[in-house]
């Protein structure tokens, strides 16, 4: 069956899609070296072609008014007093004659002038004529195209020729700029005449509208090849560090064999050489440490397990010695009793020493199992109980919430668990020691607190390395290698777990270990805290209640389904 996406739902879906153009971009600029060069390029270009074209277009168009202008006037000019000397000629004394000049002026101001917009109003304050001709003005200059502001400049410099700026509109109503020019005339007979001439620089704005497209045209064409050049320019520049940059990824992944190819003699070249040079050189000196690290893992594995044959001879022939001391000499007697010590010792030392090189080599695997932590836990507790017992160290375990199994190799684990104890119960000083469990929806955690002697900052971050002692003069009551802390790191780490320390001079310490509860999951928090809630180095007080550990609570498995 086919079906189909609801038009809605596709639209919403593309709308998401649309909310996430921002962020693509964002990333996009971020990663790209030649999208930022040419944005940069072609932005900066913009504002230069954007200041260059304004004033280019400003300076046309005032050049363009100013010379129309000057044209203006000077027609108006000779339109005036043209008109003025035909007046002053005339004889005219009755009102048809100066009606017959009036109108034989006014057709000879517009042969003049070359402009058919004009006006003849009667000048203001004077007495009223029975001869005196009636005012006149062009259909486009009698609704208010003359100003009161440019009447009154005529009016009160009469000898002076004024303009004024104006928008003129035709019979079809479309508006264009213009110039209205005004001046005074006499009439003989009939007194002072205002004259307004009106011209229009529609011509000149089509002049001006046309370098501005060609302005535009222009820039948006320049701006195109200015992109286009920058890319090209650029793309030959980034290519050889893009692939200088794969190669170097490359090359720290592992790959020893890749190289930069070399071509020319150019900057760039030499770089490619340079490179290629200190790739063969790494190459070369991670083969010699890549054999002599496998020389090293054999020598200690092969010595570990040729050891084993006389260590073994060695053992049997000394617990054989070791329970006959009693019927030897004291002098003899603590002998071999020094020599069973030293025997079992090295005996940890050599099993240390093959895990070491098993992980080293890589040989290690897990062999995980459902595995729950309280229950080792217990299991670890009981095993050292004597010993903790002789060190007047009380342990207790405090398990809210870790009753659920997690997938872990539970031998190994184990052997942290022992590791962290014994060493809690080594450097207790015969205080408390509190093994805490607990759990979250992600991870399982233990924790092994103990409030003896602590370490300060740099002992700390030293704790895990091996064959390490914060104290060497201090003796071993358990008889360890220096490689157990080492060793659990390496079991944490295998598990993708976390293994970590909190101390503090006088007031213990709190190893906390830290499991995904499913194999390759990912922790995203531990559920116990570090450094401790009694961080401030007091004894805990173990009169109260501590939750069973034979059944999880209700709370708690509460807390763990979330």
């Amino acid at each position: 069956m086919v079906t189909q996406a609801h038009p809605l739902r596709a639209g919403w879906q593309g709308w998401r899609q649309w909310r996430t153009w921002p962020a693509r971009a964002l990333g996009a600029w971020r990663a790209s070296l030649q999208l930022r060069t040419v944005t940069i390029t072609v932005a900066l270009s913009t504002i230069a072609l954007v200041l260059t074209g304004g004033y280019m277009s400003y300076s046309i168009g005032n050049d363009l008014f100013q010379a129309r202008l000057d044209q203006v006037l000077s027609s108006a000019n000779r339109a005036t007093a043209s008109a003025q000397a035909t007046l002053d000629a005339s004889d005219a004394s009755d009102r048809a004659a100066v009606e017959n000049l009036f109108t034989s002026v006014q057709n000879q101001i517009r042969t003049v002038s070359s402009t058919p917009l004009l006006a003849v109003y009667r000048a203001p304050g004077q007495e009223n004529s029975a001869i005196a001709p009636q005012s006149f003005a062009s259909p486009q200059l009698s609704t208010g195209v003359i100003t009161t502001e440019l009447r009154a400049a005529v009016e009160t410099e009469s000898d002076q020729q004024h303009w004024q700026s104006v928008a003129l509109v035709d019979d079809t109503g479309v508006s264009s700029p213009g110039i209205v020019v005004g001046s005074e005339i006499v009439v003989p007979a009939a007194g002072r005449y205002e004259l307004y001439l009106a011209y229009s620089l529609s011509d000149a704005q089509a002049t001006l509208a046309f370098v501005q497209r060609t302005l535009l045209l222009g820039s948006f064409a320049l701006l195109i090849l200015i992109g286009a050049v920058a890319w090209l320019v650029v793309r030959l520049i980034v290519t050889p560090i893009r692939v200088a940059a794969e190669t170097s990824q490359k090359l720290a992944a592992g790959d020893l064999e890749v190289r930069i190819p070399e071509k020319g003699e150019d900057v760039v070249a030499t770089l490619a050489r340079s490179f290629n040079g200190m790739a063969d050189s790494l190459q070369s000196q991670i083969k010699e440490l890549a054999e002599l690290s496998t020389v090293q893992q054999r020598f200690v594995s092969d010595v570990s397990h040729e050891l084993r044959t006389p260590l073994t001879t060695i053992r049997l022939a000394g617990d054989v010695i070791y329970d006959q001391r009693e019927s030897f000499p004291p002098a003899t007697g603590r002998t071999a009793e020094l020599l069973h010590t030293q025997v079992e010792r090295f005996e940890l030392l050599l099993t240390d020493l093959l895990e070491i090189s098993r992980f080293d080599a890589g040989f290690v695997q897990l062999e995980t199992e459902p595995t729950n932590l309280v229950r080792l836990a217990e299991g670890a507790i009981d095993s050292m109980h004597a010993l903790a017992e002789s060190k007047g160290s009380d342990v207790r375990l405090v398990a809210p919430g870790g009753y659920f199994d997690a997938e872990a190799d539970p031998r190994r684990i184990r052997r942290i668990v022992r590791n962290l104890l014994g060493n809690a119960i080594e450097h207790g000083e015969g205080k408390p020691i509190v093994v805490s469990v607990d759990s979250n929806a992600s991870a399982v955690a233990l924790a092994v607190r103990d409030y003896g002697l602590g370490m300060n900052e740099r002992e700390s971050a030293r704790v895990f390395d091996r064959f390490w002692r914060a104290d060497p003069s201090r003796k071993r009551t358990i008889g360890g290698t220096g490689l157990g802390l080492a060793i659990s790191l390496e079991d944490a780490s295998l598990h993708s777990g976390w293994l970590e320390v909190w101390s503090r001079p006088g007031a213990g310490s709190c190893f906390r270990l830290t499991l995904p509860r499913v194999r390759g999951g990912q922790i995203v928090s531990s559920p116990l805290p570090l450094p401790p809630a009694d961080a401030e180095g007091t004894t805990p007080n173990f009169t109260g209640e501590v939750t069973p550990v034979d059944a999880p609570t209700a709370d708690s498995k509460g807390r763990d389904d979330a």
